[in-house]
């Protein structure tokens, strides 16, 4: 027991030291624990008491259906092609269940309309089973339905609109009924899974966990896992060496990459961008039309009538094109001050990449989105 006591002071001890270092990233923000993961709920409910802006009953029998299961299960027999309401509207019920979540705590619930309600402002959310991809029933969804937007419109046909009025929020609208399997354990080792894998960052992680306890206890298995093997499956030993795993600081590598939107214009390149020598002109080329009228008079005693007509002319303007030769192993900082020096666009910037690319001169991945 002494010497329990004595390693989890040791554990705490390095847990302070590595909270004071200064480096790029946690383990935790970089990699999850295999077995230890969120859980996905959904759910299908009824809200009611809005005000005229729920399902027509007319074109749609989600809300009606619902609606005479519900009273059915207090007692009342309702055939549902005879239900016609405007005030209860059909809603599907999204949750995410954290890991090691215990019976009792309470979860956000995100409601949306699945028929043609106007607006959720005001509803309520009737007692709904919120269900795992198990079929099993983890929590139960009920409460006011907070919708950050609205919806108003008059009899002459003007409407005011704000936000999404059909979706809307539960705070704390779920209640867990069940709690969800969880594991640390494969075959008696921790399986730490990095978020994005790399054979790098996985030796570096390796590297740092066997530094900080001084034996080798994690073992990388693919660009991707590591096995880590714990000095105890105690709780009173295994916490803490979670604890000061996961603040581990690690500085994760990743490959060269230069994303484009095309969409928007956006262009994001990384810090590893490098580029072999290459030059780059770059000129603005303006054409404008416009059209100049001209008057046709016809000649006397002709008894024809005043013609007016227009000439186009065409003006090209080429503005003197600017070469920037950039040498061989430029990093991103030189690219961006000398692409900005010659005023590229974003739209430019994208034309630029991809021609730098086809040349053979760009060392990173061009992903465009």
């Amino acid at each position: 027991m002494r010497k329990k006591c004595r390693y989890l002071l040791f554990l705490i001890l390095v847990g302070l030291l590595l909270a004071d270092m200064a480096a790029a990233a946690r383990l935790k923000d970089i990699a999850h624990i295999k077995g230890v993961r969120s859980n996905q709920l959904v759910g299908y409910g009824l809200v009611v008491g809005l005000a005229g802006t729920g399902d027509d009953t007319k074109k749609g029998k989600f809300a009606s259906e619902a609606m005479a299961n519900m009273l059915d299960k207090f007692g009342i027999s309702v055939d549902a092609a005879t239900i016609d309401l405007d005030n209860a509207a059909a809603v599907m019920l999204t949750a995410e269940l954290p890991p090691f979540s215990r019976n009792g705590s309470r979860l956000d619930v995100l409601v949306s309309s699945i028929g043609d309600a106007k607006s959720l402002q005001g509803g309520t959310l009737m007692l709904t089973p919120l269900r795992g991809p198990d079929g099993r029933v983890y929590a139960m969804a009920q409460g006011a339905v907070s919708v950050g937007g609205f919806s108003l419109g008059g009899g002459g046909g003007g409407q005011q609109t704000k936000n999404h009025s059909t979706v809307g929020r539960i705070a704390n609208g779920a209640m867990i009924e069940r709690e969800p399997p969880s594991t640390l354990f494969v075959d008696g080792k921790i399986v730490l899974t990095l978020n994005m894998p790399d054979f790098m960052t996985v030796s570096r992680i390796a590297k740092a966990i066997n530094e900080t306890f001084e034996q080798k206890i994690a073992l990388p298995v693919d660009s991707g896992t590591i096995e880590v093997t714990p000095p105890s499956q105690e709780k009173e030993v295994l916490i803490p060496f979670l604890a000061v795993v996961e603040n581990l600081q690690v500085t994760p590598d990743t490959r060269a990459r230069v994303v484009i939107d095309e969409r928007t214009g956006t262009v994001v390149v990384g810090r590893n961008v490098m580029l072999d020598a290459v030059a780059v002109a770059h000129g603005d080329l303006s054409i404008q039309i416009s059209a100049m009228p001209i008057v046709s008079q016809p000649p006397p005693f002709s008894q024809g009538t005043t013609v007016v007509g227009s000439e186009k002319q065409v003006e090209v303007v080429e503005e003197p094109g600017k070469l920037v030769v950039m040498p061989r192993g430029v990093n991103i900082d030189v690219l961006v001050k000398a692409l900005n020096s010659i005023g590229v666009s974003p739209r430019d910037l994208i034309a630029i990449f991809q021609a730098i690319k086809a040349s053979g001169a760009l060392h990173a991945e061009l992903e465009i989105i």
